[in-house]
């Protein structure tokens, strides 16, 4: 294998290959290197790249390998979401605001380190991870490697490119309102937000207790040897290799909130992956169950409003914001404190409700997005508000779970006509990532998505 189609191999394999002496992983790191070089000029996937320190962990994988030690992902060149503290460096959060150095790294990063995997770098995200997109004044836009004119997505934009591009074999993102799943469906991979508290965070009450940590790879076995890393017991791995029995599988189109259109391409995606999940032997129905959808979405926004003013609030250097970012905060800091009361008491209640289309399912599919990519810039100058709504409308079908905190992925499902990549979600009862790994893998069996690579990458 050729270090090009090792940098696309994924995760698992690299870390195979490495295991059985056919590659190094001095040599990977250096090619993935290499490549951030030569194609995140454009990209912009990485707000800081570790390059000497990454060849000399490299290295030192190497020696482990030689002498025999084995771990899960040792000498795997993976990336890190800028919202992960790493020792002496400040957690930036897509932000100019923050200079104070973090005193340790993250448990997600020592988990990762501790399993062998190289860190090469950190991947860049919107400020507070507030938008669907990756972009801000200071930074400039993080650009989709299937198109450069067009978004990765958001939050987690970053660590979506660069596992696309081939940069890494695999990176972790955040989910708060999506931003795992967004990046993931917009630029052909698999994205896994594990149920709520499965990752452990140094901050869990992060977006008022809504977060997650996960995986953002090119295979859905890369997706579950990570997991199996960051929230070790449950055997992630086993799940995804073999086919799961016959499942129900209900299927929604029903966005979570009146008057939001869905993109022609976009619902045959969803129609053509129920119907392979019926080809395949599931008992597949269409449900469209009601998700109290006015006022979730509306205890939803309240939450995220408020999300944004407590997270400036705790900036050292506000200032140095974007104005769309004040703005969001100030519309945060605006609202009444028994609103956010009444909207957070709403969690436990929804909660329950949503579930309820678990008692008769084992998954729940529909669109990740509403639309295909976002172009670079498509909602600059727009007033805050209008760009909040236009936000909430593509993203409509996401929030939900992390209210509820299910498992819930985005998977890969074909292209538009314009040649930008397509996904849908699935997800899963309460703690069930098996259910939805395995039938994630089942479908990138049956319908391959990873041989596809963005052009000139």
């Amino acid at each position: 294998m050729d270090l090009t189609e090792a940098c696309f191999a994924g995760a698992a394999r690299q870390a195979e290959l490495i295991r059985a002496g056919a590659l190094s992983s001095r040599d990977l790191v250096a090619e993935c290197l290499r490549r951030i070089d030569g194609h995140d000029r454009v990209l912009n996937a990485f707000r800081l790249v570790f390059a000497a320190g990454a060849l000399a962990e490299a290295e030192r994988a190497d020696a482990r390998a030689a002498r025999g030690e084995h771990a899960p992902l040792l000498g795997v060149p993976v990336a890190v979401k800028e919202d992960l503290a790493i020792a002496g460096l400040p957690t930036t959060k897509g932000t100019a605001a923050v200079d104070r150095p973090a005193p340790a790294d993250s448990e997600v990063v020592a988990r990762l380190r501790r399993a062998g995997a190289v860190v090469v770098g950190r991947t860049r995200m919107p400020e507070l991870g507030l938008w669907p997109h990756t972009e801000s004044s200071w930074a400039g836009p993080t650009r989709n490697p299937w198109s450069p004119a067009h978004s990765p997505g958001g939050s987690s934009g970053g660590s979506a490119a660069a596992v696309a591009a081939g940069m890494v074999g695999a990176a972790v993102g955040t989910d708060g309102a999506g931003s795992i799943r967004i990046p993931a469906a917009c630029t052909g991979l698999f994205g896994l937000k594990p149920h709520r508290d499965r990752v452990p965070l140094d901050d869990g009450a992060a977006w008022t207790g809504m977060v997650v940590a996960g995986p953002i790879t090119r295979h859905v076995r890369d997706a579950a040897l990570l997991t199996d890393v960051l929230a070790p017991g449950a055997d992630f791995a086993a799940a995804a290799a073999v086919d799961p029995p016959r499942l129900r599988v209900a299927v929604s189109l029903r966005t979570w909130g009146p008057g939001i259109p869905i993109a022609e391409e976009v619902r045959d995606a969803v129609l053509d992956t129920a119907r392979l999940l019926a080809d395949l032997g599931h008992d597949v129905v269409r449900l469209d169950p009601e998700m109290r959808d006015v006022a979730g979405s509306a205890a939803f926004a309240a939450r995220y409003l408020h999300i944004a003013a407590r997270g400036v609030a705790e900036l050292p250097h506000p200032r140095r914001l974007d104005r769309a970012t004040r703005r969001v905060a100030a519309l945060g800091r605006a609202l009444p404190p028994r609103t956010v009361r009444a909207a957070l008491a709403q969690g436990e209640p929804l909660t329950r409700h949503a579930n309820r289309v678990f008692d008769r399912h084992d998954l729940l599919l529909t669109p990740v997005l509403t639309r295909p990519p976002l172009r670079v810039g498509q909602w600059a100058g727009r007033p805050t508000v209008t760009a909040l709504l236009s936000a909430a409308r593509m993203t409509t079908f996401l929030p939900l779970w992390n209210i509820a905190g299910n498992p819930a992925a985005a998977v890969p499902a074909g292209h538009t006509r314009a040649g930008l990549p397509l996904a849908v979600q699935l997800v899963g009862r309460a703690r069930d990532e098996r259910t939805v790994l395995a039938a994630a893998a089942q479908l990138e069996r049956a319908r391959p998505w990873a041989d596809r690579r963005p052009p000139g990458f």
